[in-house]
């Protein structure tokens, strides 16, 4: 796979996508009620296509969360290394959907999707979730996250919500007998 074949956000699309990280940030934390402090303690960032490695990109999510361990440079004991999380934007599937969905504006998706990646995140550092849960966990915490993040967003007056909502409708369904997520 060639960087080359995916198309990336543009310069435009950039300054709208961290808009879009800023307010996520502020609504999650807040939710969560996060210090500024305990926000940069958690340890993240977020990258679009142009700065991910080959490894990093997919083509069948809106975004990923790698687990990387970082330890200090002259540390050699592995007890010292700290969880680092990268939020992987995957600006080509976006872009893919918005040119399928034309009612998507990106700052609404982006908003939703940026929230629940990082609620994810919370929810690994807060050990609420294993990072390496197994197939069927895993689908259950993708429910549970986008539940979390409607609840969180639909506080929001911003136009162009309700078609996001609209799309990820189907998460919110609770299977039976996991009415307890």
């Amino acid at each position: 796979m060639l960087m080359e074949s995916f198309e990336c956000f543009s310069p435009k699309d950039i300054g709208i996508v961290n808009n879009s990280v800023a307010m996520a940030e502020e609504l999650v934390s807040n939710h969560f009620k996060l210090s500024a402090t305990q926000l940069m303690n958690l340890n993240y960032d977020i990258k679009t296509l142009a700065d991910l490695t080959k490894e990093e990109i997919v083509s069948d999510h809106f975004a990923q969360v790698i687990r990387y361990a970082v330890k200090k440079k002259n540390d050699f004991l592995d007890t010292s290394a700290k969880d680092f999380y990268k939020i992987c934007l995957q600006d080509h599937s976006i872009i893919k959907t918005m040119n399928q969905k034309r009612n998507l504006d990106l700052f609404a998706f982006a908003l939703y999707i940026v929230a629940h990646e990082l609620i994810h995140v919370i929810r690994f550092q807060k050990f609420l979730q294993h990072f390496d849960a197994p197939c069927h966990e895993k689908n259950d915490e993708e429910i549970r996250v986008h539940l979390k993040t409607h609840e969180i967003l639909s506080k929001v007056r911003l136009a162009g919500l309700n078609p996001v909502f609209k799309f990820y409708e189907k998460w919110r369904t609770v299977p039976a007998g996991l009415e307890n997520l």
